[in-house]
């Protein structure tokens, strides 16, 4: 489109790394879901806090975060017991949690006015469900035109369902990246700006990963095969890791396993919401180390794997696949398929001297199919439980769109649907002024949503549902 804004992602990318400054370590902790018979849940409080972000800050940032002091839960249940989690609201604001990458029952799904009514401050909801798959799964706020200052503010988690049968590996790590917008003094910078909405998102000027400053390092033996669970929990920073001197499979993306592939270029895509299982080789020789960098502006060093002395003993075994997902179909019959178009437009537009201009609704900023999102408005489309669904996502805007499906995994398809990519995804971005297509097979029944997992896009329209009957 002629009169369409094209985000500057170099200047911004410059601008991030140029402003980075160390972000005040946090330990991440990990809690297991109490036995299936047991009548305790675990507990998600989320309650305001204050924490100085920048060590020479003359203000502390007003956070909210869930469940005390850490910040950043991480709930770790065994495949076939059920999940129990009560969130207790003690922020002034009504919030939900999205299990983003849950194909679970749709009472659980988090979508405020869609599956369930936002809790209230003071108030509290249980969410129980058994994971019908192995995984990684974000948790997010997804409350409609407010979902982006909770994230902003430090509300997530993350959910991991263990297989029975998991590869032997020396060790495990789950990172979760984040991204913070801070002013000088140490404050956050203000929510809420629909230019911002309008542009790119919220994006912020400080990285952490598991809750701590980059790069992490973490220490293995020589020669050990190491596994990390990476997730992407920024509100819109969209990005590329790279892996230097590693060898590296990817074993999953976005908790569904696939057959273990290398990374094209040494480098995988990283938008907001995304999840991998990576398992990796270390360097044989002991005091190599090996690094992921997020590539932004000249590359932001994330994590540093330093291998160590190798103890004595076998050499170890070859790299395992993930168990496959048996709940998933082999082949989707895209012949008898259900095929629809969807439409993304609005954002910031040009204005007489280029620059950015938005001055229609803040409240509806983007559309699916000429209409903000609306859980009182009619679905995007209804789907008969198991019937294949094709959909077109046609980009009409000058902005890359990650999108996320939930309650269901889908395959990218190739251009002409004569076949499709060897993974399955939740979370899928849509080039600028581009088409992409999904395949999924709708098994999961009730209201669905379909938007971007760019909160503030989100939050400004950015969003439908769909039914599944």
């Amino acid at each position: 489109m002629a009169d369409t804004f094209t985000f500057s992602r170099r200047g911004a990318l410059a601008g991030l790394a140029a402003t980075l400054v160390p972000l005040r370590a946090h330990a991440q902790e990990s809690r297991a879901v109490p036995p299936r018979a047991g009548p305790q849940p675990v507990l998600l409080r989320a309650a305001p806090a204050r924490r100085k972000l920048l060590p020479d800050a003359i203000e502390e940032a007003d956070l909210w975060l869930l469940d005390g002091p850490n910040g950043l839960p991480v709930i770790r249940a065994k495949h076939g017991d059920e999940v129990f989690a009560r969130l207790v609201n003690d922020t002034p604001a009504p919030l939900t949690l999205h299990w983003h990458g849950l194909r679970g029952p749709n009472a659980v799904d988090g979508v405020a006015g869609l599956t369930q009514a936002a809790v209230a401050p003071g108030a509290s909801f249980d969410y129980r469900f058994k994971a019908p798959d192995p995984g990684i799964s974000l948790i997010r706020p997804m409350m409609p035109g407010s979902a982006g200052e909770a994230a902003g503010r430090g509300i997530g988690g993350l959910l991991i369902v263990e297989e029975s049968a998991p590869p032997k590996v020396a060790a495990e790590y789950a990172l979760v990246l984040r991204d913070w917008r801070v002013e000088k003094t140490g404050a956050l910078s203000p929510f809420g700006a629909p230019m911002e909405a309008a542009l790119a998102g919220r994006l912020g000027n400080r990285l952490s990963l598991d809750g701590q400053d980059p790069p992490r390092r973490i220490e293995a033996p020589a020669g050990a095969q190491i596994r990390l669970r990476l997730a992407n929990a920024a509100n819109a920073r969209i990005l590329r890791i790279r892996f230097d001197d590693m060898k590296v499979f990817v074993a999953g993306v976005d908790g569904q396993p696939t057959d273990r592939f290398e990374p094209l270029r040494a480098s995988l895509p990283f938008p907001p919401g995304t999840r991998y299982d990576l398992l990796v080789e270390l360097p044989a020789e002991a005091g190599r180390a090996s690094r992921i960098t997020a590539l932004v502006g000249e590359g932001v060093p994330l994590l540093e794997i330093a291998a160590t002395q190798a103890p004595g003993g076998e050499k170890p075994p070859e790299l395992e696949n993930l168990p496959q997902n048996a709940s998933l179909p082999p082949e989707i019959k895209l012949q008898n398929a259900l095929r629809k178009d969807l439409a993304i437009t609005g954002g910031a537009t040009r204005g007489p001297a280029g620059e950015p201009v938005y001055t229609g609704d803040p409240r509806a900023i983007w559309k699916i199919n000429g209409t903000s999102g609306d859980a009182g408005g009619p679905p995007l489309f209804t789907a008969k439980r198991g019937q294949p669904v094709v959909l077109a996502l046609h980009n009409q805007t000058g902005f890359p769109q990650p999108i996320h499906l939930h309650g269901h995994s889908c395959r990218l398809l190739h251009g002409l649907d004569d076949g499709w990519e060897p993974y399955w995804l939740d979370t899928f971005q849509v080039a600028e002024g581009r088409t992409a297509r999904i395949a999924f097979v709708a098994d999961n029944p009730g209201k669905w949503a379909i938007g971007s997992s760019v909160l503030e896009r989100f939050d400004t329209g950015l969003w439908g549902w769909f039914e599944v009957t």
